[in-house]
């Protein structure tokens, strides 16, 4: 009979203490303060991070290269001479030779990269060739091409790579550079190479009478003044008679 009693108090216990429970719970997250928020530490940015840009590198100029392209150059062509000492001079036609003004540069080095247009005259005798290039960029001074001669020679033709057969002189009234000939060329053989600043000539030929006929109808620096020397300087001053 007990034991009955005591079975069927035992939900009615496990309800009560399930629902005590369950308030104690309520009352618990009733009387909890409201969450808040962590504080931003001082000096932190408020908005979204700012990452400064890089700072951009400057691209360098690209450096000039050999134009293996040959593009039709009328001015350069009308400088040529039609005739020089009595010789025809013929200047090619652009699309009857396959030189362009890279093939030259080989010859000339980094000034030989500034190469725009090549023009290729020559006479059939006495044997003469010429190469005119227009320069591209800065002025050529004659003096620029002094580090190109030897190669300058062996382009047309001259074994000899020992620049020191050069010299520098005047031709056609022009300051240039000349070679003689040597034992790979024809007797007589002579070579000049000069500029006008935006152009650089480059001639060979075995009447050195013709070479100058055509140096000097072409543009070039002019030759420089001849200074007198001491003495012709001191015989062209006046002298005063005894007599005062």
């Amino acid at each position: 009979m007990m034991t009955r009693r005591l079975a069927s108090l035992r939900p009615i216990r496990v309800a009560s203490l399930a629902l005590a429970a369950s308030m104690v719970l309520a009352a618990c997250s009733s009387d909890s303060p409201p969450a808040t928020p962590s504080p931003i530490p001082s000096g932190s940015p408020t908005g979204p991070s700012l990452t400064p840009a890089p700072t951009p590198t400057p691209t360098p100029t690209p450096a000039p290269t050999p134009r293996f392209t040959n593009e039709p150059d009328e001015e350069l062509a009308a400088l040529i001479p039609t005739s020089a000492a009595g010789a025809t001079v013929a200047v090619a036609p652009f699309d009857e030779f396959a030189l362009t003004p890279g093939d030259v540069a080989t010859a000339y080095g980094e000034l030989g990269n500034r190469f725009a247009s090549l023009v290729l005259a020559y006479v059939g005798q006495p044997r003469t060739s010429l190469y005119a290039m227009r320069v591209d960029g800065d002025p050529v001074a004659t003096d620029d091409l002094e580090p190109y001669l030897a190669t300058a020679g062996r382009y047309v033709g001259i074994a000899g790579l020992d620049p020191d057969p050069w010299e520098k002189a005047v031709a056609g009234g022009h300051a240039v550079w000349v070679r003689p000939e040597d034992n790979a060329t024809a007797l007589g053989t002579m070579i000049y190479t000069w500029s006008s600043g935006e152009f650089v000539f480059l001639l060979i030929g075995v009447d050195d009478t013709v070479n100058r006929a055509i140096i000097e109808q072409l543009p070039g620096e002019p030759a420089p003044s001849a200074r007198p020397s001491a003495s012709e300087s001191a015989s062209a001053e006046p002298t005063e008679s005894p007599g005062g």
